[in-house]
């Protein structure tokens, strides 16, 4: 394991960037938040959040260009000591980015269409938000992972507490700041164990950096420590079963779409537990995991069977989520590259699916001010396109073929029957069969249902609508149906994370 280690770090340093192409991914975001905050004037403002969004997306894609997938490396590195910064990125960091530069363009044209007061400052918060998000995804220090987590969860709640107009709104918000806050003090906690046992180890000198850390850190109280706390504080914002309180309220109460698209559309949780926790405490890691995974399997039933009692669409919608999280926990910690790589294509799959049948709550409620299921019906004949994306949506999540859900999925069970046999990966299908069912029964009841007497006029699919389902579906869809270059960026990066536990 060590020998991988160095010679990952010899050609880590070999492939330093020349441009700081991450530097400006990170900082593209923040000077737009500060030219659009500036524009008083809704349709100036509108349009320069739109175009920073939009420029953030194609230096993404940019980036990506950049990178050899080939490479175990963490590539295009960047490094200032004096203020600890350290940036570098793999296949799998980039798909991370992909999605969350493409989910901020996405909800800049959803806050449009529902024609939101202040455009100036709801850009602008997104565009921060969106810099947290990259920020994390690019750092290869710990504590900046914390401090950019801090950004973004200032954000949520900023948009949370900013479009709060009930009791019921501002319950929903003080419960997610109860937890995230939680979250976020553990994972801190976690970081100064990390620093505290690196200065154990180095005449007292502390250090948070990702490369400084690895096998720095002693075995025993430390190491121990440093996992529960990381993978604890990343589990609340993931979320996994039972740290998912908060976000069937959020869901329910909250700003429909924005706040679950910034919290789990991108599973930064996931992308933290891969990133830092695997590596990091490899000891608590192998001995801690069945007891992880035990509890990921039971939260796909446990929170499958909440969601088919749920009569809310959003409440339903949140505990689906938490099942699927389940599933990518599964697949991060059976330690298995197969495993690994469907975990981290299943999330990036799941950002766009769950994201998009968000966006499409928010336009049947704008429609019908409503999300109650019994309420809902015959929507299919009003609105045709979106009922068709939110079934394609939902046949995504649980991994129908044509979508990138259907090769990750597989390969995350491939790795659980290798890892941990028949009776674990059977439960665990079953479990996505379950998800099934309940999505399906969902889409009948509030789109294919008959229409009601006397039930509420709904306007048709305006052009904006179109165009914000239409680029989640066509992008979830190509990714699908071209999953090769995806499974080929994702390989080395999984492979060299699972050569860590290799036996």
């Amino acid at each position: 394991m060590n020998g991988t280690l160095g010679s990952l770090s010899e050609v880590f340093w070999y492939e330093q960037a020349g441009l700081p192409l991450l530097l400006l991914l990170q900082l593209l975001p923040l000077f737009g938040a500060a030219v659009v905050f500036a524009f008083k004037e809704r349709s100036t403002a509108v349009l320069a959040g739109k175009l920073f969004a939009l420029a953030e997306l194609l230096l993404a894609i940019v980036v990506v260009s950049r990178l050899q997938p080939t490479s175990t490396a963490l590539q295009l590195a960047e490094r200032f000591a004096p203020l600890a910064y350290h940036v570098g990125v793999d296949g799998v960091s980039l798909i991370f980015v992909l999605v969350a530069a493409l989910l901020t363009f996405l909800m800049t044209l959803y806050g449009m269409s529902r024609g939101m007061i202040s455009p100036g400052r709801l850009f602008a918060v997104l565009l921060l938000a969106e810099a947290g998000l990259v920020g994390m995804l690019v750092t290869l220090n710990v504590a900046w992972f914390a401090a950019f987590s801090a950004l973004e969860l200032w954000a949520v709640v900023y948009l949370l507490r900013r479009w709060a107009s009930s009791h019921a709104e501002t319950q929903a918000l003080a419960r997610f700041v109860q937890y995230q806050a939680f979250g976020w003090g553990l994972f801190a906690a976690g970081c100064v164990v990390l620093g505290w046992g690196h200065a154990e180890a180095h005449a007292g000198r502390w250090s948070f950096d990702l490369f400084d850390l690895i096998g720095a850190v002693p075995v025993g109280k430390f190491q121990t420590a440093a996992f529960y706390l990381l993978f604890y504080g990343l589990a609340v914002r993931t979320p996994l079963f039972p740290l998912h309180g908060w976000l069937p309220n959020m869901a329910q109460h909250g700003l429909i779409a924005v706040a679950p698209a910034l919290m789990v559309g991108v599973k930064v949780g996931i992308y933290g537990m891969f990133r830092f926790v695997l590596p990091l405490t490899p000891v608590a890691v192998e001995y801690w995991q069945p007891y992880v995974v035990g509890f990921a399997g039971a939260g796909v039933f446990f929170t499958a069977a909440l969601a088919f009692q749920q009569t809310n669409l959003r409440r339903l919608l949140a505990f689906a989520v938490v099942s699927h999280t389940s599933l990518l926990v599964i697949g991060v910690f059976s330690l298995h590259e197969a495993g690994i790589q469907g975990a981290m294509l299943l999330a990036a799959n799941f950002g766009l699916a769950a994201t998009g049948m968000w966006f499409i709550v928010g336009f049947v409620f704008r429609r019908t001010g409503t999300t109650e299921l019994h309420e809902l019906s015959g929507l299919f004949e009003r609105i045709p396109f979106l009922a068709i994306a939110f079934l394609g949506f939902g046949l995504a999540i649980v991994g129908m073929p044509g979508t990138p859900g259907f090769d990750a999925a597989h390969l995350i069970l491939e790795a659980a029957i290798d890892q941990f046999g028949a009776l674990l990966t059977v439960a665990t299908a079953l479990g996505n069969v379950a998800a099934a069912g309940f999505l399906l029964w969902a889409f009948q009841r509030a789109f294919l249902s008959q229409a009601k007497s006397g039930a509420y006029d709904v306007d048709r699919t305006l052009p904006m609508e179109y165009v914000v389902c239409g680029i989640a579906l066509a992008a979830m869809l190509a990714i699908g149906f071209f999953t090769e270059p995806w499974l080929h960026l994702t390989e080395s990066a999984s492979q060299a994370a699972a050569a860590r536990f290799a036996r």
